[in-house]
Order: C-alpha cells, then sequence, then structure tokens
C-alpha cells in the first residue's frame, strides 16, 4: 500500500515529536534537573525546576492570587536566599515562562527540612500539579539524604496532604510530617 503524499514525515531520529520543544530549550530555561508534568489531553506544559530564579513580583502575584497576605519583599528574598531547595512550577512559554506554582524549604539538607510556602495558582488546581510539585520536593530532599521532612500546612488543606500519606502531628491542626524509611 503506497504511502499518503498528505502525511508528514515521521521526525527524525531525536527529533522532538511535532508541536513539542527540544529538551535543549528545556535545559536552558529550566535546567537540567527540571522535570515535566504530566497532563493529559492539555494543550499545555507545565514544568518543576530548582534552577530557574523566581521573580519576586511573579512570587507575589502567585501568593495574592492564592490568598495569602503579602509579605515585604526584601524579606521573601532573604528567605529564598536562605532555603535549602525552591521549587518553581511553571507554565512553559518559550519566550516567557510563568510561574503558576511554589515551594520551598529550610533545614540542615541532611537530617531535617520543613517545607514551607506551597502554593499553585487556582487556575491550575485539581489537575494533579500539587501534588507532582510536592513529589518533585520530596525526591529531591530524598537525594540530599533528608531524613525527616515536615510541613505545616493551614486547616483548609490538611487533606491535599493526608491524600498523600503525610502523617498528621497529634494534635491534627496545622502540621503533617513525613519520615524516611
Amino acid at each position: 500500500m503506497p504511502d499518503d503524499p498528505t502525511a508528514s514525515p515521521p521526525p527524525a531520529p531525536g527529533a522532538a515529536p511535532p508541536g513539542a520543544e527540544p529538551d535543549a530549550l528545556f535545559a536552558s530555561l529550566y535546567g537540567a534537573g527540571h522535570r515535566r508534568c504530566a497532563l493529559p489531553g492539555a494543550r499545555l506544559e507545565v514544568v518543576l525546576s530548582q534552577e530557574r530564579p523566581i521573580d519576586l513580583i511573579e512570587l507575589e502575584a502567585l501568593c495574592d492570587a492564592v490568598g495569602w497576605n503579602r509579605r515585604p519583599l526584601r524579606r521573601v528574598r532573604k528567605a529564598l536566599e536562605h532555603s535549602l531547595l525552591r521549587v518553581g512550577l511553571w507554565r512553559h512559554d518559550g519566550r516567557l515562562p510563568k510561574l503558576v506554582g511554589f515551594a520551598r524549604c529550610t533545614g540542615d539538607g541532611i537530617v531535617e527540612a520543613t517545607v514551607w510556602d506551597v502554593a499553585v495558582h487556582p487556575l491550575y488546581q485539581g489537575v494533579g500539579l500539587g501534588r507532582q510539585l510536592m513529589d518533585y520536593v520530596i525526591a529531591s530532599l530524598r537525594e540530599m539524604g533528608v531524613e525527616e521532612v515536615t510541613l505545616y500546612a493551614d486547616p483548609g488543606v490538611v487533606e491535599f496532604y493526608s491524600q498523600q500519606g503525610w502523617e498528621l502531628e497529634p494534635a491534627q491542626r496545622r502540621c503533617a510530617f513525613w519520615y524516611a524509611p
């Protein structure tokens, strides 16, 4: 049976599939340790990165979107500088990626770490990105050899963490724990 002359030729070996950006572009925008998020059926790409710098104005807009109180930018900058881990969740755009999620950790990087400031923009909630963000954070902490992770969460999102296997502190109010096996 002859080939369809109207069909597009198959991509060359090693080439990105049609519509997908080459890996080199992703590495240049997000760093070598980036991870693309799985979003079945979505026409957009979302990427996790520890290496792409966090713009303070974008972070402030994200915090506004999730309803958090504003903090002085100089203090936010200092907190980011002193964090053990900073992870951005980016809606991919080859020209200007947009920050749609964030998490950071403090700690000694060996025995313990605490996860702070986990946020996913409301327009991107409910499709598994929060879980993927937390999986990436925990995997990164495990790579460092961290043995114990704590997380402080508002009562309205404690169930989100419980569904991921976090164990609540005895009073079951604001803190969840994860311990390395």
